[in-house]
């Protein structure tokens, strides 16, 4: 199973997520939770420049363990002067890799902006072998239907979890499949809002009160965690390729890990399509802020 994850790197460079109380991963433990990740068979990474220093942090943890390699995904900033191919030489630099696996826009809109100009370099990135395969962060279903039709796309990173589930995103995953593009899905634990009480008085948290309690209710009556639901809620989905994760520590990792290998119910994957968001703005992490 750990071949189809992906480990997101966001919080080795930023201070992130919802339920977040730790701040910014340390340097050390940046590449102990690196060291040990790769050691327990994970060899994809899904970086960014705009994530701090990340791309430094796996640069330095290659540049210190030689015979280890990882799989490298990042992506193109919204905004950018330089060339592409300078961009691509920087990153490769940056990392201590000689390809990248994937190269993607940071955003459908990133990426409708710049496609007619950056199109045709893309491509020849992809001749020399600087980049394996092309894809674009998308959120809604339109962005990644017009995503999927594109020929220079191979990927679409989208989220998928048990708010935003196969009730709002199957169309997406049947096209993508009939069309032979990878889907990477994100947002598994919703940046760790599934961890949060039903009772939390976060705004976000709040406003979805009865889904985190009808979550939770699933979770006790088939004698399973919330984690163990959520994971396997998207890596049991044939259609999806790659999950990306986000971990504060070595520690988070291997209780995902550990979470994959357990057993849970189909029944219980299957009520998961009970839920049904009313406001899907709900569930789009970068809308949050609108209800603090």
């Amino acid at each position: 199973m750990l071949n189809k994850l992906i480990l997101g790197t966001v919080q080795l460079g930023l201070p992130y997520g919802i339920n977040n109380v730790h701040g910014q991963i340390s340097l050390d433990n940046s590449l102990t939770l690196l060291e040990e990740a790769f050691k327990s068979g994970i060899t994809f990474l899904d970086t960014a420049e705009a994530y701090g220093n990340a791309h430094e942090i796996i640069g330095l943890f290659h540049r210190r363990n030689a015979s280890a390699r990882f799989n490298i995904l990042t992506k193109l900033p919204h905004e950018f002067a330089e060339q592409i191919d300078d961009k691509v030489e920087r990153y490769l630099n940056d990392l201590q890799v000689d390809s990248l696996y994937g190269f993607s826009f940071h955003s459908f809109d990133s990426y409708k902006g710049k496609i007619k100009d950056v199109c045709r370099q893309l491509r020849k990135l992809k001749e020399k072998g600087h980049i394996n395969k092309i894809g674009v962060s998308v959120y809604t279903n339109e962005e990644a239907i017009k995503s999927i039709e594109d020929p220079l796309i191979d990927f679409i990173q989208m989220p998928y979890n048990l708010f935003d589930n196969c009730h709002l995103r199957n169309e997406v995953l049947e096209k993508a499949s009939n069309s032979n593009k990878e889907i990477h899905t994100r947002s598994c634990f919703l940046q760790g809002l599934f961890f949060m009480s039903p009772e939390s008085e976060n705004p976000v948290a709040r406003s979805l009160k009865e889904e985190l309690s009808l979550i939770n209710d699933i979770a006790e009556r088939y004698g399973i965690s919330i984690q163990d639901l959520a994971l396997h809620y998207a890596f049991e989905n044939r259609k999806i390729n790659s999950i990306l994760i986000g971990v504060d520590n070595w520690e988070q990792l291997l209780q995902n890990i550990v979470s994959l290998q357990r057993s849970v119910p189909k029944e219980a994957l299957m009520e998961v399509e009970r839920i049904k968001i009313k406001d899907i703005d709900l569930i789009n992490p970068t809308l949050w802020n609108k209800l603090t």
